[in-house]
């Protein structure tokens, strides 16, 4: 008998999409800067206060196409902050079109899910994520964040 159980997202930052690989299941939260109703390429970043300033920058390329009968406004709207589920389609430096970008990765996404951050604490998101992310890099196993942390603040 086959197990037709979806694969589970992973909750990680924006931050660290570029140490995940091309095919693998992401859950993040980022900031709108633009979107592109052409391409239906929504643009989200995410900068970390304690994010060291050599770290490269990361720019989420999200391709909202599947979604976009459920998108609203808000959810395009630059400064807003939004959650995606999704596959990431390619990771690679980012061009200006006279050449590289220095220091500014792009991760392409294919959005699955996409819904408003709503109110939301940044700093403790960061700090959960962050901390997520050590567990399971020194368990070296999975691990799933609780989705309180996502929800808005009451």
């Amino acid at each position: 008998m086959s197990n037709n159980t979806p694969v589970p997202s992973q909750l990680c930052l924006l931050s660290a999409l570029p140490s995940r690989t091309v095919r693998d299941k992401v859950r993040f939260l980022g900031c709108v800067t633009s979107y592109s109703p052409t391409t239906g390429v929504l643009t989200l970043e995410h900068r970390q206060r304690t994010q060291p300033r050599h770290t490269p920058f990361v720019r989420a390329l999200v391709d909202v196409n599947l979604v976009l009968e459920g998108l609203k406004a808000e959810q395009t709207s630059t400064g807003g902050w939004v959650n995606v589920i999704g596959y990431i389609t390619s990771i690679s430096p980012l061009t200006d079109g006279k050449g590289p970008s220095h220091g500014v990765l792009g991760v392409e996404v294919q959005a699955l899910v996409l819904w408003s951050a709503g109110p939301l604490e940044v700093t403790r998101y960061e700090a959960s994520a962050t901390a997520l992310d050590t567990k399971r890099s020194s368990e070296n196993a999975g691990g799933s964040l609780s989705d309180n942390l996502l929800q808005p603040r009451r």
